[in-house]
């Protein structure tokens, strides 16, 4: 999964989504300026390959890469900040409604997933994850994260857990830096990997941290076969998609160079990888698994969205009786 340089394609860009190699493209703030642009530009990309896996980072908060044209979504952390004076059950159907409004968004200009929801939990360590978090208890983090799931499925959009097994405990940005979580393995086991545990029949999709712990093993969760073969496909039986976080972030750096990091995200059980922001990195990626030839795994297309919303799906009684619900919370901003 890759990258584009900006609203619309460029030559560089249509001659990589012709490799039958590249089977995603994820969209950034940059590629976005409004919905239409955004269908437009989805619409280029499927002309080439109707096939393709088109994917965006729309949680809401800070992590909004669509802003102009569609609603302000809260961060996670503002709608469990209301479990502590609403009753369960109706914050559930909060977290659900507000799940349900994004990918009925992002549906209606073509995506097919946003990569949501985050399942780490807030300790009030990590700044890169912070209030995109569901809490910081691991059952609220299960339930509130079933309810969102129940809402992407709802909308017709797959749900993508991350970052697994938890990013929360670890202080530095993988974005930037080698994150390290050196608890034990059962304190994680008791923690970090329950709302994972709970939820992996529900999920379609997994993403695994750039963060590693050593009492489980010496290689960050996305380049380990025990974190992601043994642990996740083994003991939670998860049957998913398992999406590497993007190989050019720091946190991946330390198994080497792209092309030994691509080798060992495949050796680890990675069935997509991101390779964003450096095209010269995608390149020599790409150039690499062509050399060494790959079969797209099945479980991918269960990422594909279900269901296309019209574009006047703002007239729907259930939309606006969603936008009432959130609005009347004060959970939603401006819209353009």
């Amino acid at each position: 999964m890759l990258d584009v340089a900006g609203t619309w394609l460029d030559a560089g860009d249509r001659q990589l989504l012709r490799q039958p190699e590249v089977g995603g493209i994820i969209l950034f703030a940059r590629n976005t300026e409004s919905p239409r642009q955004v269908r437009e530009l989805v619409q280029s990309i499927r002309s080439l390959r109707p096939e393709m896996l088109i994917a965006i980072d729309q949680e809401g908060g800070r992590v909004q890469r669509l802003r102009n044209g569609v609603e302000r979504l809260p961060a996670l952390g503002r709608i469990a900040e209301l479990a502590s004076c609403k009753d369960k059950t109706e914050v559930a159907e909060i977290a659900s409604t507000a799940a349900w409004v994004m990918a009925t968004e992002m549906l209606a200009c073509g995506l097919d997933i946003s990569f949501a929801p985050v399942l780490d939990l807030d300790y009030g360590r990590s700044e890169v994850i912070g209030n995109r978090s569901l809490g910081r208890d691991p059952q609220q983090v299960a339930e509130l994260g079933k309810a969102y799931i129940a809402g992407l499925h709802k909308a017709g959009m797959a749900a993508t857990g991350k970052h697994f097994p938890g990013h929360g405990w670890a202080e530095a940005d993988s974005h930037t830096d080698l994150p390290i979580d050196e608890r034990s393995e059962a304190l994680i086991r008791a923690s970090d990997l329950v709302p994972f545990a709970q939820l992996a029949a529900q999920l379609d999709g997994i993403m695994p941290a750039h963060v590693v712990y050593p009492a489980i093993d010496a290689q960050p969760a996305g380049f380990s076969r025990r974190w992601l073969q043994e642990i996740l496909r083994g003991e939670l039986g998860f049957t998913g998609a398992i999406f590497s976080d993007d190989l050019t972030m720091a946190g991946a750096h330390v198994v080497g160079g792209i092309r030994q990091r691509v080798d060992a995200a495949l050796l680890s059980g990675c069935d997509m990888l991101l390779v964003c922001n450096d095209r010269g990195a995608a390149e020599e990626a790409l150039s690499h698994v062509q050399q060494v030839g790959l079969t797209p795994p099945g479980n991918l297309q269960g990422m594909l969205a279900r269901r296309q919303p019209g574009i006047n799906y703002k007239a729907d009684p259930q939309w606006r009786a969603a936008i009432t619900l959130l609005r009347g919370l004060d959970l939603l901003g401006e819209t353009a």
